[in-house]
């Protein structure tokens, strides 16, 4: 187990173990790990100036061993606020991948057309955005929605974070989105407040419109208790009412966490979230796909 360098005056934060276990979850050829972080290393990738913590570096070639002993073939990059706008240190796992891991970018409203381009040409195939207060909602949503209509024509989605109660004010507009809106994290619910809970609930109206699509992982997040016997059903759920606009990721190297999630689990936790041979395929290899445009 390793922790992220605490901000002075603040407690450390967990990350990722370096030898998770073994899963006994047989994938598929071609399963696709949907949303992870790379750290650093910071001396070649420098960290954010305004960033509020340091975390230990979480390299490409860390993540890449950790995909080979779970069977992974490909990956979605997720950029990460600790590293910004700056997205180097994911266009440089792309490239060294060979383009069977692609990537979200982080970028401002206003980024450049020429920017976006770019990066869409480096393989990334969406962008990221945090949704945590309503001023989030009050300030940016106008801004974040022009954007999307500069998204569509290179092929670029709309990823989304948000805390769970957050979904109530942010579901009509994000319906005007020009392009695909993916959401990540089952939408942060609390897992042991149940399906029927007005959080959840919400998100699976949203999802019936077929714009949306929603990332079947952080099971850990949404419940704090491994194996997370609150979270799985939920991701059940929402695949089999779901099942073409589902994916999932592990969300490595698990930052900003409460404990510290064992990767192994999490990868065994799919023979219960895709309970058959072909659902599990659609999960991890054709949806995938499907959303992000695989070639290698």
């Amino acid at each position: 187990m390793t922790q992220h360098t605490p901000t002075p005056g603040k407690a450390p934060l967990l990350t990722y173990k370096l030898q998770p276990t073994t899963t006994t979850t047989k994938l598929p050829e071609n399963s696709c790990d949907t949303h992870v972080h790379i750290f650093g290393p910071g001396a070649r990738f420098p960290y954010a100036a305004d960033r509020t913590w340091t975390p230990v570096d979480a390299p490409k070639e860390t993540l890449f061993a950790m995909h080979r002993q779970m069977g992974v073939s490909r990956c979605v990059i997720v950029q990460s606020l600790i590293h910004g706008f700056d997205n180097r240190v994911v266009e440089d796992a792309i490239e060294a991948s060979e383009r069977r891991y692609l990537g979200v970018a982080l970028v401002p409203v206003n980024v450049a057309d020429s920017e976006l381009r770019r990066l869409a040409d480096a393989g990334f195939k969406g962008v990221r955005f945090h949704f945590m207060n309503k001023g989030m909602v009050d300030n940016t949503m106008a801004d974040i929605l022009a954007l999307t209509q500069r998204l569509k024509p290179l092929g670029l989605h709309l990823q989304v974070h948000f805390e769970s109660s957050m979904i109530h004010l942010i579901a009509e507009p994000l319906a005007r989105s020009a392009v695909p809106v993916v959401i990540d994290h089952m939408g942060r619910v609390d897992a042991a407040l149940g399906a029927e809970h007005a959080d959840f609930a919400a998100l699976h109206d949203l999802l019936k419109n077929p714009q949306f699509w929603v990332k079947v992982s952080g099971i850990d997040r949404i419940d704090p208790n491994p194996p997370y016997p609150h979270g799985v059903p939920l991701a059940r759920l929402l695949l089999e009412s779901y099942p073409d606009r589902c994916v999932w990721g592990t969300d490595w190297p698990h930052p900003n966490h409460n404990h510290v999630p064992d990767d192994g689990v999490l990868f065994d936790a799919l023979a219960r979230i895709a309970t058959t041979p072909e659902r599990l395929a659609q999960l991890m290899v054709h949806n995938p796909e499907r959303l992000y445009g695989f070639t290698a």
